[in-house]
């Protein structure tokens, strides 16, 4: 868990480091990760096996929206700090749950609700920050957003896939079909697709997306939510330390205050609710 949550801390700097526009990193990102991913299924006895039609369909929305998140969020990337755009583009530990409400029928817990209002809090606090160092900041925050709220539906395609799947075949075939999406995405906003320098393409589609998602998917079988969800807050905090030191990306005091408030809130939204019955 560790692990992953620190190769994925990472993503968001090799974004910036690539010579391709954000939206082809995201393409390469997966391109690379796809042919490796469909290896450790043969390695590790996970076969693809043979599916109906209806799977395949439900992976190739889950690419879909995997590709959709990746756009928006690498773009976003560019236009905020590394921090905000982790805890931001993490904002689906927060909406994953309300889709779990509405499909339940059921209001969340008080637990929940705080941590809902503790979550929006911290997110006004470091968007009207952001907007403050630029209106573009703003911009980037809004986009890690919804790139969060995408990779909830991405999150509801592979659940839905989960019940007939093994995991390390959930990831390579969603990845698959993510591909081609952010190709297109990629040359119909102009990007430059070809690479010059492979290095960070290499780290990111390693390191994010074959052992952070795959470390990530591991743990979650092994360790209970809270575990999780605290797991999850080491990501800003080692982009926070990242965007720092390479990019001189200070965190005021107001910054502090909205980052804790959300960690917060990551955490307390995947606690049980005490004051409901067993």
């Amino acid at each position: 868990m560790v692990a992953a949550n620190v190769a994925l801390a990472f993503g968001a700097w090799f974004v910036r480091l690539a010579d391709v526009g954000p939206v082809a990193a995201g393409f390469w990102r997966l391109a690379i990760a796809a042919p490796l991913l469909l290896i450790l299924c043969r390695a590790a006895g996970q076969p693809v096996p043979a599916m109906p039609r209806r799977l395949w369909a439900v992976l190739a929305c889950g690419g879909f929206f995997f590709a959709a998140d990746l756009a928006s969020w690498h773009v976003g990337i560019l236009h905020t700090t590394l921090a905000n755009a982790t805890l931001f583009g993490n904002i689906t530990s927060l909406t994953f749950p309300i889709y779990g409400f509405i499909i339940a029928r059921a209001m969340p817990g008080r637990t929940q609700i705080f941590a809902l209002i503790l979550a929006a809090a911290g997110a006004v606090l470091l968007m009207g920050r952001s907007y403050q160092l630029s209106p573009q900041n703003l911009v980037g925050d809004l986009l890690c957003i919804l790139a969060g709220i995408l990779y909830t539906f991405y999150l509801v395609a592979v659940g839905a896939a989960r019940g007939r799947l093994a995991p390390l075949p959930t990831i390579a075939l969603s990845t698959l079909f993510g591909t081609l999406p952010l190709l297109i995405f990629a040359m119909l906003m102009g990007e430059a697709v070809r690479p010059g320098n492979w290095t960070p393409l290499l780290l990111l589609a390693i390191g994010s997306q074959v052992i952070g998602q795959g470390l990530i998917v591991y743990a979650i079988g092994h360790l209970p939510p809270l575990v999780i969800g605290i797991g999850l807050l080491i990501q800003p905090v080692v982009a926070a330390a990242v965007g720092w030191i390479a990019y001189g990306e200070r965190l005021g005091v107001v910054d502090g205050i909205g980052a804790v408030a959300i960690a917060v809130a990551l955490v307390l939204v995947r606690r049980p609710d005490r004051s409901r019955p067993a």
